[in-house]
């Protein structure tokens, strides 16, 4: 277990610095929320158990790919800045080590299953004895009570059962869910703003606050375009999915393939002059065999016997930079290999280069807003347990008392 201390070095003067957050979460939703508050500047203490870590540590992709727990592209994006303290909480030394953590924190988050705190005797009266202003998220599946609060579920499922799985869906085709992982990262960042609601709200009251959050009721809550699909489906009894969905117009509007992969576009009656003018064909623009059945869906067809082989002959990123030139909505659907050479993305500095000592020099996402006055600059995920010694010494825990402590597995 290394003392190494250089992963997570004072912050310089970020935006929540002077912050103490005790992360007791892992996986992806509670350490993606964490990692937010690190990277702003905040001192976010990370618990784990010994010898094995977040289970995260175990998540590829890895370097070379060799697995590694170290060398976890997932545990090293998702826990930036952060310190590492190994501690097993199902010891009583463990428990009052961090009891006495929580004595020093602003803000606790976890995600254990629900009532892991209450056996562990590490639930809501301990936690209120130990720091009466200190704020406490807990993250679970499907929240603290109700008949399915100890139901096991996965991203997948949270989607589902949370409603959005319903809508990514063509008719007569079951669904598609969200590249792996999605859902629980948009549920951090929501995460996120939460905590720091319930850190204010307690803040403000002198009484920490208690913020019960349910994965399942996230995702519900986020269904973007259920309105007007579930409306499209009540009145035409068909959900609007695919190129020209119900109720939409001929133009094109949807993913269009092209050279080297696919493109999206967005196009409405109003713009048809500027459509004809991309595709070449100006002449267009008054004819009255396309301008007076535009609002018909029927007439799809010919629209696309004119757009498509446009679409085929441009690489997307030339799709998109025309279109934009023209006036419309249209974008490139980028592989990680396309949006890491994005000269714009590359322009604005949003990667940032991190070496690490085990999984070497590597480029990491920027954080998603930047604050005039008050730079960003991310620091390295932690080694398993990398603080540990150093934490514990500013308990007053002598180096002796910690050797016993590691031969017992308690750290």
């Amino acid at each position: 277990m290394s003392t190494e201390s250089s992963a997570a070095p004072p912050a310089e003067s970020g935006p929540l610095e002077g912050l103490r957050v005790l992360d007791l979460s892992q996986g992806i939703t509670g350490p993606y929320a964490t990692k937010l508050f690190a990277d702003y500047g905040a001192e976010v203490t990370k618990i784990e158990h010994p010898g094995r870590g977040d289970v995260s540590r175990r998540f590829g992709p890895f370097p070379g790919d060799e697995p590694h727990r170290e060398r976890s592209g997932m545990f090293l994006e998702l826990n930036t800045g952060k310190r590492s303290v190994t501690l097993n909480l199902k010891t009583a030394s463990g428990r009052a080590i961090l009891l006495r953590l929580a004595e020093q924190a602003d803000l606790a988050v976890e995600s254990f299953r629900p009532g892991t705190l209450e056996r562990l005797r590490l639930g809501d009266p301990a936690l209120r004895e130990a720091n009466p202003a200190l704020s406490l998220v807990r993250i679970s599946n499907f929240g603290q009570d109700g008949p399915y609060r100890d139901f096991a579920a996965d991203d997948m499922l949270a989607y589902a059962m949370g409603g959005v799985l319903s809508i990514t869906l063509m008719e007569g085709r079951e669904p598609v869910k969200l590249g792996i992982y999605a859902p629980l990262f948009l549920a951090g960042g929501v995460v996120a703003a939460y905590a720091f609601g319930a850190l204010t709200g307690g803040r403000r009251s002198g009484h920490g606050e208690r913020a019960d959050i349910s994965l399942m009721e996230v995702l519900a809550g986020s269904m973007d375009r259920g309105g007007t699909n579930l409306l499209s489906t009540q009145y035409t009894g068909a959900l609007g999915h695919g190129i020209h969905s119900i109720g939409s117009v001929a133009l094109p509007s949807g993913v269009y393939p092209c050279k080297d992969g696919y493109f999206h576009i967005n196009a409405s009656i109003r713009w048809w002059d500027r459509l004809c003018r991309l595709l070449g064909r100006p002449e267009l623009i008054d004819d009255p065999r396309y301008t007076e059945r535009l609002d018909d869906p029927t007439l799809a067809p010919e629209i696309d016997a004119l757009f498509l082989p446009w679409a085929l002959s441009k690489t997307k990123r030339e799709a998109m930079l025309e279109a934009q030139a023209h006036g419309l909505g249209a974008t490139a659907i980028y592989t990680m290999e396309d949006l890491s050479s994005d000269p714009h993305v590359r322009g604005r500095g949003y990667f940032q280069s991190i070496e690490h000592p085990a999984a070497g020099r590597l480029e990491y996402f920027g954080p998603p807003f930047t604050l005039h006055g008050t730079p960003v600059q991310l620091r390295r995920a932690p080694l398993l347990g990398e603080h540990t010694v150093e934490v514990l010494s500013g308990l007053g825990y002598s180096r002796e008392q910690i050797v016993q402590l590691r031969q017992r597995n308690i750290v």
